[in-house]
């Protein structure tokens, strides 16, 4: 059977595969298409075991919100010149919205959604034999609140997804918030929210820094004490400095446009170094 043009862009639509990938395709498959897709994306299987050990640093990562549930994607490669391409974005937001409607719960969960083109980790996998790098969904993270926002910073390698306890009268207030997370990196709303062992390791190197500095055995927990109070205003998100007015914190700034407004979860992907 004779592969003709038509055929050729079909399934460089289908996979994004280079035109001479498809067509090479189409012949070893004698036309059927399932079979040239399942030809290419052994293709892509062979660069993924190939590239095994190579870093997938660079990425695309998006954010959305529909109703009270938010979600966030990673699509990681290996360049940033594949990460700038508009079929990769679009790829990247093709898993998001497979992601929105379904709403998995977990990152295999999503890599086993079905898609336009075969499962979230088909079509990956179909990309990388387009690219011929390493790509994988490095991240997914989701939650469902009341009220809920999202903020991609420009370039699209950090993302923020926040919940609130009750609609927000003014979004430029949760916006900001979102962006004060993407900003500040706090690891925790409160700090009550933050890992005992984090606590812990935290109090650990402030004593071994007074020690160090020659302070008295009998007042090295005070001091350590002291360094997780600090600790806490830097890594919280309520005890942060608000980026727009350091005056204030972030609790402070919720207060004053509603008093009644709390955060009440939030994820923070970000792919920069």
């Amino acid at each position: 059977m004779a592969v003709t043009m038509a055929d050729i862009q079909h399934l460089r639509k289908m996979t994004g595969a280079g035109m001479m990938d498809c067509k090479n395709a189409l012949n070893e498959a004698g036309g059927d298409f399932d079979k040239a897709m399942e030809i290419i994306r052994k293709k892509g299987q062979a660069v993924a075991a190939k590239r095994e050990d190579r870093e997938a640093s660079e990425g695309c990562v998006l954010a959305k919100t529909e109703g009270n549930y938010a979600a966030v994607v990673a699509l990681q490669c290996e360049t940033d010149f594949v990460a700038k391409n508009e079929d990769y974005i679009a790829l990247t937001e093709e898993i998001l919205d497979a992601a929105m409607v379904n709403k998995p719960e977990t990152l295999d969960e999503l890599l086993a959604l079905k898609v336009a083109n075969g499962t979230v980790s088909e079509v990956v996998t179909d990309k990388m034999a387009a690219t011929g790098e390493k790509m994988e969904v490095g991240f997914y993270e989701h939650i469902t609140a009341p009220y809920v926002i999202s903020y991609i910073h420009m370039g699209n390698k950090l993302a923020t997804i926040v919940g609130f306890n009750k609609e927000v009268a003014d979004e430029q207030v949760a916006r900001d918030v979102a962006m004060q997370i993407a900003a500040m990196n706090p690891i925790a709303i409160t700090a009550e929210g933050i890992p005992a062992d984090v606590k812990e390791k935290e109090l650990e190197i402030a004593r071994e820094k007074a020690r160090e500095a020659g302070k008295p055995e009998n007042l090295l927990d005070r001091i350590a004490e002291g360094s997780l109070q600090k600790f806490y205003k830097e890594s919280t998100l309520l005890q942060q400095d608000y980026v727009k007015d350091p005056k204030k914190t972030i609790e402070q700034f919720l207060k004053e446009n509603d008093k009644d407004l709390e955060v009440v979860s939030f994820k923070r992907v970000s792919l920069s170094v």
